[in-house]
């Protein structure tokens, strides 16, 4: 029963009662695994291009960015860097002399080689008196880490990715963001010199995130001869969901309930309010400097160009459907391209006639449209590129996690070790339709693909409910094309050593 205080921290998220009440019954009911017909692979769901279809794409994509359209980079930096850091945390908390596992002793090993290093050094010479090497011999590391992860130093581990010194560029140290208006720089800016790029951050970092860009956005304009627009947004409050106790109760703190982000599923609202043609969907952490960041620009490009090539083809078709100025052949070819680009099929569109294949052609095209990198599956986590079943009977392409497949069954378990390739969160985002008017991007989440999952909070256990991935659920009803790029467009920085890699040495 709702008090009339609940109704009022309700009215102040913007969060409806029948909203609450839809979140409340999820816990009980929980969600459904997905019905999966096969794994995405070359030739059956994924797009493999030669060179010549590589250049075309980029041609297209020139031509696309010349001719008038626009385009945004949208990046969610959201979330502190803790996981980040993980290892070191324990490190902390053991206490110990000398670094013992292998992780902790890669990091000291190769700790003059981080970005951050002489900022560290600065300030443990600061905090402690001494540098970093003089810590170290003294047998005090975990001085050294705390400098560096809490807020006795430098607080990196309450810090977001975006925010952190990753590079060594020359003389200059770059941070995530400083990466990510280069890349816009060099493979979206439209034809007056705009780069639109927008992050998505939480609201004790915005001043921060406001500040840097305040700092660098003169110098790069300077340096790549554009105008860059960048906006942050918060995740909104009326995404959040309740938190409930074992017993699917709503859990209360000092009489309040407790409301929970509700993971990146909840994006898809900040995304809605992107004003471009196209819109890029790229992590934070994916970056690499600029000495190594060829092949980044270039297969961006190509899925760009992918993308208007196949949304300018659908434009053809729509148009067309709604004339109804089309031959009984023309419809064939419609359903070949709906099979073999977009890859999306249903046994039952045989049976209908020409007007009804016509209706669902037009149905299937008028949609939000995606193309998504995917790269060889390494070992590297990720969502994986799968043909599922939609509630309508089609089958589409669809990035899936492990958690959607039922485990207790041997043929999801082999479905997911026989994967051969996973999406890096690489995606480009046609978000407009065909008469130019933005999709409602609401209206094509699977509602169904949310996640439920266990928390402590205060020594007691709570389930947490997140809402379809961005990437996943969110964009379940769009068009979706898979187009494998090469793994050395994929550079995440999931733990503090990755900064140690060849591709984060520049």
């Amino acid at each position: 029963m709702l008090t009339s205080d609940d109704l009022k921290q309700l009215a102040s998220k913007g969060i409806s009662e029948a909203t609450f009440e839809e979140q409340l019954n999820r816990f009980k009911t929980g969600f459904p695994y997905l019905k999966i017909k096969a794994v995405a692979t070359v030739g059956e769901g994924i797009m493999r291009l030669d060179a010549a279809e590589e250049q075309g794409c980029e041609q297209a994509w020139d031509a696309f960015l010349t001719g008038g359209g626009t385009v945004e980079k949208f990046v969610p930096a959201s979330g502190a860097a803790s996981r980040m850091f993980k290892n070191l945390f324990e490190f902390v908390s053991e206490g110990v002399e000398e670094p013992t596992t292998d992780f902790m002793k890669a990091f000291f090993a190769g700790i003059e080689n981080f970005a951050f290093f002489s900022a560290l050094d600065a300030a443990c010479a600061k905090v402690y008196g001494k540098g970093v090497k003089a810590l170290v011999s003294e047998g005090k590391p975990v001085e050294v880490v705390k400098c560096l992860i809490t807020g006795e130093g430098m607080n990196y581990g309450a810090m977001p990715k975006g925010l952190l010194r990753f590079h060594k560029v020359g003389e200059e140290v770059h941070t995530p963001l400083e990466e990510h208006l280069e890349e816009g720089a060099q493979y979206a800016t439209d034809a007056e010199k705009n780069v639109n790029i927008h992050f998505t951050v939480s609201p004790e970092h915005r001043s921060a995130f406001e500040a840097l860009i305040a700092e660098k956005v003169p110098a790069m304009e300077q340096k790549w001869g554009v105008k860059y627009s960048v906006s942050l947004s918060e995740q909104k409050a009326s995404t959040d969901t309740v938190a409930v106790t074992a017993d699917n109760e709503p859990y209360r703190e000092n009489g309040k309930l407790l409301f929970r982000p509700a993971g990146h599923g909840a994006l898809i609202e900040n995304l809605n309010d992107m004003n471009a043609d196209v819109v890029f969907v790229k992590n934070i952490d994916n970056v690499v400097p600029a000495s190594l960041r060829e092949a980044t620009v270039k297969y961006k490009k190509v899925i760009g160009g992918y993308l208007v090539k196949v949304q300018k083809q659908i434009k053809e078709y729509v148009t067309a459907l709604r004339s109804g100025n089309y031959t009984i052949d023309d419809l064939r070819t419609m359903v070949q391209f709906l099979h073999d680009t977009l890859n999306v099929r249903n046994e039952q569109t045989k049976n209908l006639d020409d007007s009804e294949l016509a209706v669902y052609l037009l149905n299937k095209f008028n949609r939000p449209i995606r193309v998504c990198g995917v790269v060889k599956n390494d070992g590297e986590p990720g969502g994986g590129p799968y043909i599922a079943y939609n509630a309508d009977g089609t089958t589409s392409p669809q990035i899936l996690e492990s958690a959607q497949f039922d485990k207790s069954k041997p043929e999801s378990l082999e479905l997911i070790k026989s994967g051969s390739h996973f999406n890096p969160v690489d995606l480009v985002c046609y978000i407009k339709d065909v008469d130019g008017n933005k999709f409602d991007l609401k209206k094509y989440v699977d509602k169904d693909t949310g996640l439920i999952s266990e928390k402590s909070k205060s020594g007691v256990t709570i389930k947490a409910l997140e809402l379809p991935g961005l990437w996943n659920g969110s964009m379940s009803d769009w068009n979706t094309v898979f187009v494998e790029v090469p793994i050395a467009t994929f550079n995440p920085v999931k733990t503090v050593n990755d900064l140690l890699r060849p591709q984060h040495q520049g």
